[in-house]
């Protein structure tokens, strides 16, 4: 069991409810370094094993790694706390987050990477009110 400031869950359940959520989840620490990412059924960016423990400079492609060391440095410094992007990718249409973690005392503690497929959110119309 860990005991959490709003509750009480075991370990599995954590697991299982991180991945259960309908958007990929990547976790670096404040020294840059990945430390966890979700293992949901339909990751948007396949990830292994392979990059925990990583520089996560290392783990985008060359072209992208300013703007990646350019938001941590921003997170880092507290001038900034989110940033977002968006790209088309086939069918999919891809809103990439970044969350600046923070403790209580506002220092940080590293960067939440939360992608997503909003292309079905954006189809929606109308209301539904009633379940199918």
């Amino acid at each position: 069991m860990l005991q959490l400031p709003s509750g009480v869950l075991k370990l599995d359940e954590i697991v299982h409810m991180l991945n259960a959520l309908p958007f990929d989840l990547t976790f670096v620490d404040a020294t840059d370094t990945v430390r966890y990412f979700s293992q949901g059924t339909d990751r948007i960016f396949e990830r292994t094993k392979a990059i925990i423990g990583r520089k996560v400079a290392n783990c985008h492609p060359p072209a992208s790694v300013h703007v990646v060391e350019k938001i941590l440095s921003d997170f880092k410094a507290g001038s900034r706390d989110q940033a977002d992007f968006w790209i088309k990718m086939g069918p999919r249409y891809v809103l990439i987050r970044y969350y600046a973690v923070r403790d209580a005392q506002r220092t940080y503690l590293g960067t939440l990477e939360v992608t997503q497929d909003i292309a079905p959110i954006q189809a929606i119309e109308g209301e539904k009110r009633l379940l199918d």
